[in-house]
């Protein structure tokens, strides 16, 4: 499959698009809101295409041409305020679903937000971030696609552990945290794992490895 990763300069879209490329399975194609990140993916041998977020979904539609799948990967980042939450986070996930449909684009993996799922979980300090993520997510539960929604704990810098407890598993983790770069391997092996299709799930660091972690959502 081709796989428009939006938000590949991201830290773990990044890793993505390491893990698509060299995988072999499926070909990446990174969507990136400046010039010179399309020259340093286009040096790598990554297809790369230009979009903002914050166009019109016609615009972000453009850069779905034979596109076979969509992960949303981009955030507004701990720098902006509250404002770039709702325009990126929400309505930038928003606009990026319905360009997907637009397209005829069925398979959609979303990056969500540990426990977003739950109000009562939400930081105190970061509720505006989590109600983003929560509508965001909803509306694309409902939007028909194929979707998946991935949920991760806090995010590390560290090299790949290869475990993870997703779904269900997380209740009884020791750890709350996993590092990017697994996030990356979770969304690679989710794109065809069919056991993660119309799911949404937490994940974290645990001791199933990736597959069958999975398998068991």
């Amino acid at each position: 499959m081709n796989v428009l990763i939006v938000g590949a300069n991201g830290q773990i879209g990044q890793h993505l698009v390491n893990e698509l490329k060299e995988g072999g399975q499926h070909t990446p194609v990174a969507f990136v809101r400046k010039e010179e990140q399309v020259k340093a993916f286009e040096d790598k041998g990554v297809e790369a295409r230009l979009g903002n977020l914050e166009d019109s979904i016609e615009k972000i539609s453009k850069t779905m041409t034979d596109i076979d799948a969509v992960v949303f990967t981009a955030g507004s980042g701990g720098g902006t305020g509250y404002d770039k939450t709702v325009l990126i986070d929400l309505d930038g996930a928003v606009k990026t679903v319905e360009a997907a449909k637009s397209r005829g684009i069925d398979r959609f993996i979303m990056v969500g937000a540990f426990r977003s799922d739950n109000r009562r979980q939400w930081v105190k300090d970061m509720k505006p971030y989590f109600a983003a993520k929560y509508y965001a997510d909803m509306w694309l539960v409902n939007s028909g696609l194929n979707y998946t929604i991935v949920r991760p704990g806090n995010l590390e810098n560290a090299e790949s552990i290869g475990t993870i407890a997703a779904g269900e598993a997380t209740k009884k983790a020791k750890v709350y945290t996993i590092p990017r770069v697994d996030v990356a391997k979770v969304i690679a092996e989710s794109l065809e794992n069919e056991a993660t299709h119309k799911k949404a799930f937490d994940l974290l660091t645990g001791d199933d490895n990736i597959k069958d972690g999975l398998d068991k959502l």
